[in-house]
């Protein structure tokens, strides 16, 4: 029941913070947007980790995701804006992760009827990135 309860509190937020969004974000035309739709922003190593912003698609939450990789592993992944309880959550499960394991498990997830996700779009960054 308990997770019942958490899995509905999270969806609202993650619907209320996409309604927020619509509002401001141009809309788009549909035919000419995928799910790849994503923008390396930033892409530099500094001391042997690798930093990259990411601008993901209009059709996902988030406006941008933070990676943080040294040696093929995950240190870090920050989103803005989008389901902030799902973001942390996602950032705290693939810390310490290694780049493929990660794209492995997120690559494909769905987000209600829309064809990516947050999690997807950080996978489809990650596989650009090789």
């Amino acid at each position: 029941m308990r997770k019942l309860v958490v899995t509905l509190i999270m969806a609202a937020f993650c619907i209320a913070a996409n309604a927020q969004q619509q509002q401001t974000v141009p809309a788009q035309p549909q035919e000419t947007m995928t799910a790849d739709d994503f923008t390396i922003v930033k892409d530099e190593v500094i001391d042997g980790v690798r930093y990259v912003t990411a601008t993901p698609s209009a059709k996902v939450c988030s406006n941008q995701i933070d990676i943080q990789i040294q040696d093929g592993i995950i240190l870090s992944v920050v989103y803005t804006r989008g389901c902030n309880g799902n973001a942390k959550g996602i950032g705290a499960l693939i810390k310490g992760m290694s780049v493929e394991e990660a794209i492995r498990r997120l690559d494909g997830i769905t987000c209600g009827k829309r064809p990516t996700s947050c999690p997807d779009q950080l996978a489809r960054v990650l596989k650009s990135l090789k």
